[in-house]
């Protein structure tokens, strides 16, 4: 992959193909066979990879992908720096169903912090899986949500506001 080459000044659309150049290109020297769809919503950038190969096959998918995710986002921010445009790759839509497993958990939560008035911690999640819950639960004028613990114990406390 050393022959690909990335210019800091390019474009949005630029960076994105390659993005797309690196990925195919690390599945092809890997032995994986895939289709790879792309999708920009402005903010992020989703591959999604689909392959009928055994990758799905290793005990924890959501662990490959995101083994996945920081070598591709290491190569990107190496060529664009602080520049980089943020991505996520899926593959085979495991991401996808996690993130949704997770916007519904974090809604379950939220209708039992209301009904109990008691606040529920979450179990621990990266980064981006605390700032999906704080955000779906934006929409819950009477919940906040807060994080609390360390390293990979950090996890999301759902709590009632409290009235008065």
């Amino acid at each position: 992959m050393s022959d690909i080459k990335a210019e800091p000044s390019q474009t949005r659309q630029q960076k994105i193909e390659f993005a797309e150049t690196v990925i195919k290109n690390l599945f092809e020297k890997i032995g994986i066979l895939c289709s790879l769809e792309i999708q920009d919503n402005g903010e992020e950038i989703w591959f999604s990879v689909k392959t009928d190969d055994s990758i799905l096959s290793f005990q924890d998918t959501n662990k490959s992908i995101a083994a996945f995710n920081t070598i591709l986002r290491r190569i990107i921010e190496k060529n664009f720096g602080d520049d980089a445009p943020k991505f996520l790759i899926d593959i085979n839509e495991v991401q996808k169903k996690h993130i949704e497993e997770i916007k519904d958990t974090a809604r379950m939560h939220a209708q039992r912090v209301r009904y109990f008035k008691k606040e529920i911690e979450m179990p621990p999640m990266n980064a981006y899986e605390r700032r999906l819950v704080h955000t779906v639960l934006q929409e819950y004028p009477d919940i906040k949500t807060e994080s609390a613990g360390e390293g990979f114990e950090r996890r999301v406390v759902v709590k009632p506001v409290s009235l008065g």
